[in-house]
């Protein structure tokens, strides 16, 4: 019987969250360093860390999936206590746009954050939009100022960019001793205690006198942390007001409660390339990120009676789990990550997927370190962990004790909108390329495969034209198929605008017996986003009951192809209301044959039109490009929805055609000066204007 190693009260669950280059994976590398699991420490520029495990996060310096790892620390004041090891996951996120289901994904799961800052740039776009991601969560969290060893470095200038930018909530924490080739260490505010790092690898943290020429600064603020803690407790409120000196552990609790309230952003600094600043935000993590035990209850919906219920995190209470990623493993195949909100789990036993209904066994149970896991029997509340072979789990389904179902909230998904073309180079490509798509798909609820019935290629469809770009290669890393890319493209679709009938008579004869099959069908327009209806209002027989499926079949068929530019068709209702059959002659396939001809004809009756997917936009920029940006928007087709002003930045909501958007970041980037950005996702397919629709249809032949 294994038994839990550490008390929920000394895990933590992080994640460590930046723009695309603030040093995220390095940090990461170091913290793996510094807790005494990584020995050689990996620099990402030369492609060796160990987080980034694709060969292909090697190969770019970016990291794509992310990946779990179990770490230990002690905190440095209490070195060699081994009562106060704590157990921490990591859970690294990728930093690029492309990659923001992943971010999305790993928020939901985990308790709190390390946000990474570049010291040279400061907050940068993807920064926000995470930020807002970890808004939208209440995700507890704190900033680390990284690079402050880097020409350029300014540390007061990138604590501003947070308070202007992201929140007015952020306070100094510590103070860095120099900057960029100067950097020497960093002070603890609270504490006035100055550490520096020494070793050849800055594993031995020193503590060391406040430098005279830093001593008013110091003092200056740390009276302004400390008026913005008390304030969030009134017994310390009054003991401040009445000029007693309050002692440093009553600081840190309100702190920590502050900031697990997110009513408090602690800022640390540092430089993780060269070894500083990294142990002391360790022992933050432990002081001010929240243990499983910190959070409410996790609540869920009941499936058998559509109630919400909680579950508490404990040991003793049913098991439920949230599994946030599905990985293809080169050494164990399929590997489902999760974490566990309640209960325990061994091998061997039987969960239910309480999402799609449907029960597992559970085989082996990891930990994963990031590229190598350890095997365990057993795993706990507040944990996470990964299971080895589960059949039918996919991002976002809910694993829980079959007699206690629950169904957790579901990790919602942005609709893929831009597809490519690929085909395969060899006979043998192809046969590998649809296994390849179909487990890539599994593993990434924002990447679709389909075929196109008139070339017979395939179509791969996802998030953007990084996001492609990855899928195609590891296409080919992980599957050898070698495939060469079309041109990213819009995704149109195609409807009626009126009600029409149409009719399919379909008469062979030839020696022996003939082939009959005739249908009359009423086509109308659905509402936008309902898809496609087939309604049987044959009365008195004139078409057998048995060839009504074929007609459905027929009719289903040929809506793959629209008649004005062949684009798929949707929002359709298909009546059949008559028809005639012979005796001898009708068959199935007559029937099917049909059904297809008169969808056809109805179509072409019904004043067809293409539709156009628009993407719900949400551009922020600084007041000084705004009329620029809201010009370009108009000139896109775009339509402003809302604006809000945020500390010295406008955030833009609009509707703008997808086909007006490709090449957009380099676009706002020159208009913005870099400092633009702007996330998009699917809102609805609408009318795509006469005027453009023949460029499309020519586009097309």
């Amino acid at each position: 019987m294994s038994l839990r190693k550490y008390p929920l009260e000394k895990v933590r669950n992080i994640g460590i969250i930046a723009h695309i280059d603030a040093g995220k994976t390095t940090v990461t590398e170091r913290i793996l360093f510094y807790t005494g699991i990584s020995h050689k420490i990996g620099e990402v520029h030369e492609g060796a860390a160990i987080m980034d495990w694709m060969e292909q996060e090697r190969e770019r310096g970016i990291t794509i999936t992310s990946a779990a790892t179990t770490t230990f620390w002690t905190p440095t004041y209490a070195t060699g206590n081994k009562e106060q090891e704590h157990r921490i996951n990591i859970i690294d996120t990728p930093g690029h746009i492309d990659f923001t289901v992943e971010v999305i994904r790993s928020l939901r799961v985990l308790d709190g954050a390390v946000v990474v800052f570049d010291g040279v740039a400061g907050v940068e776009p993807q920064s926000e939009t995470n930020w807002h991601y970890a808004d939208q969560y209440k995700v507890p969290r704190f900033c680390f100022i990284n690079k402050l060893d880097r020409t350029g470095a300014n540390f007061e200038k990138s604590f501003d960019s947070i308070r202007k930018r992201l929140t007015k909530k952020a306070v100094v924490i510590q103070l860095p001793i120099g900057l960029e080739g100067e950097f020497q260490g960093v002070v603890d505010l609270l504490t006035r205690k100055a550490y520096e790092f020494q070793g050849n690898m800055g594993e031995e943290t020193i503590e060391v006198p406040v430098p005279e020429n830093m001593k008013e600064q110091v003092e200056k603020r740390r009276a302004e942390l400390v008026e913005k803690i008390v304030e969030n407790d009134e017994g310390l409120t009054e003991k401040y007001l009445a000029g007693v000196d309050i002692p440093v552990e009553d600081l840190k609790r309100v702190m920590r409660k502050a900031t697990l309230e997110v009513n408090i952003v602690p800022v640390l600094c540092g430089s993780a390339l060269k070894n500083k600043g990294v142990q002391l935000l360790l022992d933050a993590v432990i002081d001010y990120l929240p243990s499983p035990v910190d959070l409410p209850p996790v609540e869920g919906i009941d499936p058998k009676t559509g109630d919400t219920i909680q579950r508490e995190t404990k040991d003793d209470v049913p098991f439920a789990a949230l599994a946030f990623k599905v990985a293809t493993d080169p050494f164990v195949g399929s590997l489902t990550y999760f974490r566990v909100y309640s209960g325990t789990l061994g091998q061997g036993s039987y969960i239910l997927n309480a999402t799609k209904g449907n029960q597992e066994r559970v085989g082996r149970i990891l930990r994963m370190h990031a590229n190598h896991r350890e095997e365990v029997e057993k795993i706990f509340a507040g944990e996470i962990g990964a299971l080895v072979g589960l059949k039918d789990t996919t991002t976002g389904d809910t694993l829980t004790d079959p007699s206690h179902p629950i169904i957790l909230e579901k990790i919602n998904t942005p609709e893929p909108v831009i597809e490519q073309r690929v085909t395969p180079k060899t006979k043998a490509d192809q046969e590998k390329m649809g296994i390849a798509l179909h487990k890539l798909a599994e593993e990434d609820p924002t990447f679709r495969v389909r075929g196109d019935e008139e070339t017979g290629e395939t179509l791969i469809a996802g998030m953007g034209e990084l996001h492609l770009e990855v899928l195609v290669e590891r296409m080919k890393r992980e599957f050898g198929v070698e495939a060469t890319v079309g041109q990213p493209q819009v995704s149109y679709r195609e409807t009626v605008t009126k009600e029409s009938e149409g009719e399919g008579k379909y008469i062979r004869q030839s020696g022996g017996r003939g082939q009959y099959g005739h249908a009359k069908v009423r086509v109308s327009p659905l509402e936008r986003g309902a898809g496609f209806e087939f309604v049987n209002s044959i009365k008195g027989g004139s078409i057998p009951q048995e060839f009504i499926p074929a007609v459905e079949k027929g009719v289903k068929e040929s809506l793959v192809k629209g008649v004005v530019a062949g684009y798929p068709m949707v929002d359709i209702q298909v009546d059949l209301w008559d028809g005639s059959f012979h005796e001898v002659d009708s068959s199935e396939a007559a029937f099917k044959i049909a059904g297809s001809m008169a969808l056809q004809e109805g179509v072409k009756r019904g004043s067809p039109i293409v539709l156009e997917p628009i993407m719900k936009v949400q551009v922020i920029t600084p007041i000084e490009f705004f009329g620029d940006v809201t010009g370009d928007i108009a000139s896109k087709r775009g339509r402003i929805e809302s604006m809000e002003d945020r500390d010295n930045i406008k955030v833009i909501d609009a509707r703008i055609p997808l086909s007006e958007l490709f090449g957009y970041a380099t676009k706002l980037r020159s208009m913005s000066q870099g400092r633009g950005s702007f996330t998009m996702e699917f809102s609805a397919y609408e009318p795509l204007p006469k005027s453009l629709e023949m460029a499309v249809v020519e586009g097309r032949k």
